[in-house]
C-alpha cells in the first residue's frame, strides 16, 4: 500500500486514509522504514505518551530544516520541553491573545476594503495569507518591508517532506531565513525591544539564557506555525461552508454558531495532517510490535475522521457539537498557538460572512493543495460574491 495519501488525491486523502484505519491501522513502509499510524486512539497515544514517542528530531538534525527544528518546542522532550515552554506561555495565554483582538479586527478590515467592492478575489492571497503573517509579525518584531519573505521560507519549510522537490530551493531558502533571524536577534540584542524576540533573549530557564540553537528555533516555530496553519484553517473553513450548501447563509443568520462551525473545519479538514515521533523503546500499537528508535507518523487527518470516534465522520456538520478531534494535537504538546489561531479564524470569518454577501466558490475555481503532506491546505482560493460600488 502506498502510506503517502497525497500523492494520487491530494484533495481528497480521506479515503486512502479510511482504506487504511480497516486494513493496516498501524502500517511499515519498507524502504523508508516509517511506521504510519490511523487511527484515533493510537494516534493520540503517539502523540500524548513522550515517555514512548520521542519528539526528538533523531537522523533529521543533520538537515537544514531539522538543525532549524533540533532545539525548538515541538523537537524536545522533558524536562526541557516545559521549561522551554514556560518561556512562550505568556505570551499565548487567553488574556494576552485576547487583548490582540482589537488589532486583529482592524487588520481583517483593512485587507477586506481592498477587495470588498471587487466581487471576486483569491481569498488566500487577500486575506488568509496576509492576516496571520502581520500577526506573528507584529508580535516577533519583524519590520513590515520583510514579512513577503516570509511565505517563501514557511512553504519551503513546509514542503520538504514531497519528493521531487527542489532540495537546493529548501536549503537556500532555510539558509536565508536562518541569517536573517540570527541576524534579528543580534539586532535584538544590542537594542531590545517590546516584542517576543527581546523578551525570550531576556528570559533565563534556572538561571541560564536560551543558546541560539534554541532561539532560532523558537523564531523558526513561530514564523511556521503563526502563519502556515492559521492561514489554512482560514482557507479550509471558507472550503468548507461554500462546499456544503446552505452553510454560509445558516452562520450569516447564525453567527453563534461559527466557533463550533471552526472547530468541525479543524476536525474535518485539519490544517495539520500528521506528526512525527521516534520510539523511545519498544512500543505496541494496535498490536502491532514497534521496535525502539523508529520513526512514527501519526496522521491526525484520519484520527479526525475516524468512525470509531466520529458518527458520520467523512460530513460536514456544523451542528456536530464539542468534539475531541486532535486537530492541534495531545498531550504536552498541544499547540501553544491555538486560542491564537481559533481568534484570528473566528474574527477573519465573522468579517467575511458579513462584508461579503453571498460569498461562494467561483464557478471556474481549479483548487490545487500546497506541496505538503504534513499540511493541508490550498493554493489559491478564488470565490465570488456579490459587490456593493
Amino acid at each position: 500500500m502506498d502510506f503517502d495519501p497525497a500523492t494520487e488525491h491530494p484533495l481528497d486523502p480521506f479515503p486512502h486514509y479510511e482504506r487504511m484505519r480497516a486494513a493496516a491501522p498501524v502500517y511499515l513502509d519498507e524502504p523508508t522504514g516509517s511506521w504510519h499510524v490511523f487511527r484515533y486512539d493510537d494516534v493520540q497515544r503517539v502523540l500524548s505518551d513522550h515517555a514512548t514517542f520521542s519528539s526528538r528530531m533523531g537522523g533529521d538534525e543533520s538537515s537544514e530544516a531539522g538543525h532549524l527544528f533540533a532545539s525548538s518546542l515541538i523537537t524536545t522532550d522533558p524536562p526541557r520541553h516545559r521549561q522551554l515552554r514556560s518561556l512562550v506561555t505568556q505570551a499565548f495565554t487567553p488574556r494576552a491573545v485576547d487583548a490582540l483582538a482589537p488589532r486583529i479586527s482592524e487588520l481583517t478590515d483593512g485587507l477586506l476594503d481592498g477587495i470588498a467592492s471587487r466581487g471576486s478575489a483569491d481569498l488566500i492571497e487577500e486575506l488568509a495569507y496576509p492576516l496571520p503573517v502581520i500577526v506573528i509579525s507584529e508580535l516577533m518584531g519583524i519590520p513590515a518591508e520583510h514579512r513577503d519573505r516570509f511565505k517563501q521560507w514557511s512553504d519551503a519549510i513546509v514542503s520538504q517532506t514531497r519528493t521531487g522537490a527542489s532540495t537546493e530551493d529548501h536549503q537556500a531558502a532555510n539558509q536565508e531565513m536562518t541569517g536573517y533571524f540570527l541576524d534579528l536577534i543580534e539586532q535584538r540584542r544590542r537594542l531590545p525591544g517590546d516584542d517576543l524576540i527581546s523578551n525570550l533573549l531576556a528570559a533565563e530557564i534556572d538561571g541560564q539564557k536560551l543558546n541560539v540553537g534554541e532561539l532560532l528555533g523558537f523564531c523558526a516555530l513561530l514564523l511556521v506555525a503563526g502563519n502556515e496553519t492559521t492561514t489554512n484553517l482560514i482557507g479550509n473553513a471558507v472550503l468548507c461552508f461554500t462546499e456544503v450548501p446552505g452553510t454560509v447563509a445558516r452562520l450569516v443568520q447564525e453567527p453563534a454558531l461559527l466557533p463550533q462551525a471552526i472547530e468541525e473545519v479543524l476536525r474535518f479538514r485539519s490544517p495539520v495532517q500528521s506528526m512525527y515521533r521516534v520510539t523511545a523503546a519498544d512500543a505496541s500499537l494496535g498490536g502491532v510490535r514497534i521496535p525502539a528508535g523508529a520513526p512514527v507518523v501519526a496522521w491526525i487527518g484520519s484520527a479526525n475522521r475516524d468512525e470509531r470516534q466520529f458518527e458520520r465522520p467523512a460530513e460536514f456538520d456544523v451542528d456536530r457539537g464539542q468534539t475531541r478531534h486532535l486537530a492541534f494535537g495531545h498531550g504536552i504538546h498541544f499547540c501553544l498557538g491555538a486560542p491564537l489561531a481559533r481568534l484570528e479564524a473566528k474574527i477573519a470569518l465573522d468579517a467575511l460572512l458579513s462584508r461579503l454577501p453571498g460569498l461562494a466558490l467561483a464557478p471556474d475555481a481549479q483548487l490545487e493543495r500546497m506541496d505538503s503532506t504534513i499540511v493541508y491546505g490550498l493554493k489559491a482560493l478564488p470565490v465570488s460574491w456579490q459587490a456593493h460600488s
